[in-house]
């Protein structure tokens, strides 16, 4: 199969809602090309977003009803299911983590591409620091490791970030999942809430520059960090807004 069948067929999955084809689509993608477009780019990152998307939301489900479960075997049967979703939702992440780490971050041909690239290295060490820290011992351990691991991509993508316009889309998702790390994984409310204010206000003084192509997902992420605030603000335990 061509290139251009490849994609084609990535976006016939993505019209389908099959995510797991187009995830499976765009990995051989992936390692096939080493260097991916911002359209390719974008589709890889669907993709898998939906993917573990599912995973994540179910996950939370099923710990909610471990939780209320009330006897021994009921919980049993439900400890055992969340694992079954928690070990999908870890091969997944790590499916993500590895094709970063070969081909697609030491082939970044440009700012845009590492910061994206190390965006989602925070993500994906989120995720699984997200489902580790609340477990037994031995795989709060793995939570601390995936914790640090996050911190440290979102860290070099923030550095890198710093050379685009605050109001670039790209840099915008990344200081608002960044502050959402600070928040749920961190537990540090009044950093979460400085990064996002920053990122808010600097895109603010910036908005008149704003490109058209950009406008739409730049408001929209702009919005996001601004509710996230008002939430965290609040003190409200709602549910935050990623990327």
């Amino acid at each position: 199969m061509c290139d251009e069948d490849m994609i084609y067929m990535a976006k016939l999955a993505e019209q389908a809602e099959r995510y797991d084809d187009m995830a499976k689509t765009m990995k051989k993608f992936a390692k096939m090309k080493n260097v991916l477009n911002s359209e390719q780019r974008n589709l890889f990152s669907v993709a898998y977003k939906n993917v573990v998307g599912a995973r994540r939301s179910s996950w939370r489900i099923i710990s909610n009803e471990e939780g209320k479960a009330n006897n021994e075997e009921k919980k049993n049967i439900t400890k055992s299911y969340r694992e079954d979703i928690e070990n999908e939702l870890k091969t997944t992440c790590k499916e993500v983590l590895d094709l970063l780490d070969d081909p697609l971050i030491p082939h970044a041909a440009n700012d845009d591409d590492e910061v994206f690239y190390y965006k989602m290295k925070g993500d994906y060490h989120r995720y699984l620091a997200e489902v580790a820290l609340q477990d037994d011992t031995e795989s709060k351990r793995d939570g601390v490791r995936n914790r640090s691991k996050s911190e440290e991509a979102y860290k070099k993508a923030c550095d890198i970030s710093e050379k685009m316009p605050s109001t670039d889309p790209i840099r915008l998702g990344l200081a608002l999942n960044y502050s959402v790390f600070q928040y749920e994984i961190c537990n540090n409310a009044e950093l979460a809430c400085s990064l996002a204010q920053k990122a808010f206000d600097d895109a603010i003084a910036e908005l008149d520059d704003l490109k058209d192509d950009s406008y739409k997902d730049s408001t929209l992420i702009m919005q996001l960090l601004r509710d996230n605030l008002a939430l965290w603000n609040s003190c409200n335990q709602g549910e935050e807004g990623e990327e």
